[in-house]
């Protein structure tokens, strides 16, 4: 009886269990809270790299990434915390506002709003930092301009976001899964996306990469 390690079967087995890790090792780095820019940044790395692109090993790719995106991810990071607590208190001010009838109100709604634009813009600094070397402001403005520019695609990221962190807050479990699902879909979706802002010369990089791990 041959015993073949290398059918689809085993393949997928593989990637189920490497996904389980990421997962473990995503959470785990997380942990400290300012360490999750970092660590976002790490896993779609090796969703991108491994799990889709069948290149190197999880642990090795994860720590890589993370250790060399640190810095950088770590300051835009606790930037777009400031950014969020302050959006978060003016929409608080203005629910009370509204709460008390006033025309001011309103503009909870129009904070709201920025809210949810703040978490699509998260996930595409991320995404972004994994897959390309920029400074700290060419990052910020180049992922926003992304995601301006492609804006129904922004609003499915944020709908698939929405969905995934609802269902880990109902079942806890699913932290071991759905973080690396997560990023497997968005890789799916913005590596389209990132694509037509890469060079010729990345692009045919990218290209025989491909070719040779599949």
């Amino acid at each position: 009886m041959n015993f073949n390690l290398d059918n689809k079967f085993f393949n997928v087995m593989n990637k189920v269990a490497d996904g389980f890790f990421l997962c473990i090792l995503w959470t785990v780095f997380s942990l400290p809270v300012f360490t999750l820019g970092a660590a976002t940044t790490a896993l779609y790395y090796v969703v991108h790299k491994s799990l889709r692109g069948n290149r190197g090993y999880v642990w090795k790719g994860f720590w890589y990434s993370f250790k060399s995106n640190f810095k950088q991810t770590t300051i835009i990071w606790l930037i777009m915390m400031v950014v969020f607590a302050f959006l978060f208190t003016d929409y608080q001010i203005m629910s009370a506002f509204l709460e008390k009838g006033s025309p001011l109100g309103m503009l909870s709604y129009f904070f709201f709003i920025l809210m949810i634009f703040w978490s699509i813009w998260c996930v595409y600094i991320f995404t972004y930092s994994a897959r390309f070397e920029n400074g700290i402001k060419a990052t910020l403005k180049n992922a926003i301009i992304i995601a301006i520019i492609n804006l129904p695609w922004s609003v499915l990221v944020f709908v698939i976001l929405a969905a995934s962190l609802l269902a880990m807050y109902l079942v806890p479990f699913m932290l071991l899964v759905l973080p690396a699902a997560v990023m497997y879909i968005y890789d799916i979706i913005l590596e389209k996306i990132f694509r037509k802002y890469m060079s010729e010369e990345d692009l045919k990089r990218e290209l025989e990469l491909d070719m040779e791990n599949h």
